[in-house]
């Protein structure tokens, strides 16, 4: 937990989107109940509370978790869900997986080898295949996909919510 806060203290955050607004949140979270919060990391069921989105709306959980991965210290986190039944996801959640790693532990392939990590046991819930979304000047993020087997499935312009901005989806199998 400490080395967490020390990267949500020096201005990371797991959420590209929302930023500082879910960093200043996270690190509330953690200062009132930090087994709360280590335990609201895995919501396999949607019990948690409603998910906040950039526009400040909120919308219904999705079964779910994330991880924290490090080195011996934290470098990232890798986040997982979906929707039971189906690969289809609502409008409002962009991917199945998402990731994000701290600026000084970038470029060294630990991505690519927590997103490898997390396939099978995506593969486990019955999914055949995993969606993940990038902006297109990522080229980070695209090599890492593309690393994993990803193959770009289209075009798409994000919801309003996410600013209407172009992204890119990608695909991978897991049959």
């Amino acid at each position: 937990m400490p080395s967490y806060v020390t990267a949500l203290k020096r201005g990371w955050s797991a959420d590209n989107a929302r930023g500082k607004v879910a960093t200043e949140e996270e690190l509330a979270s953690i200062s009132q109940d930090p087994e709360g919060f280590l335990m609201s990391m895995v919501d396999r069921e949607a019990t948690g509370a409603r998910v906040a989105l950039p526009d400040g709306s909120t919308v219904a959980r999705l079964p779910g978790y994330r991880r924290w991965i490090w080195d011996g210290e934290f470098w990232g986190t890798i986040s997982f869900r979906w929707q039971r039944g189906t690969s289809d996801l609502p409008s409002y959640c962009l991917g199945h997986i998402g990731y994000a790693v701290v600026p000084w532990k970038r470029r060294l392939g630990y991505a690519t080898l927590a997103l490898r990590s997390l396939l099978p046991e995506a593969r486990g819930e019955g999914l055949p295949y995993v969606e993940i979304t990038t902006d297109p000047d990522n080229l980070a993020s695209q090599r890492v996909i593309e690393s994993n087997g990803g193959v770009l499935h289209e075009r798409f312009v994000k919801p309003t919510q996410f600013g209407g901005t172009e992204g890119l989806r990608y695909r991978i199998s897991l049959g």
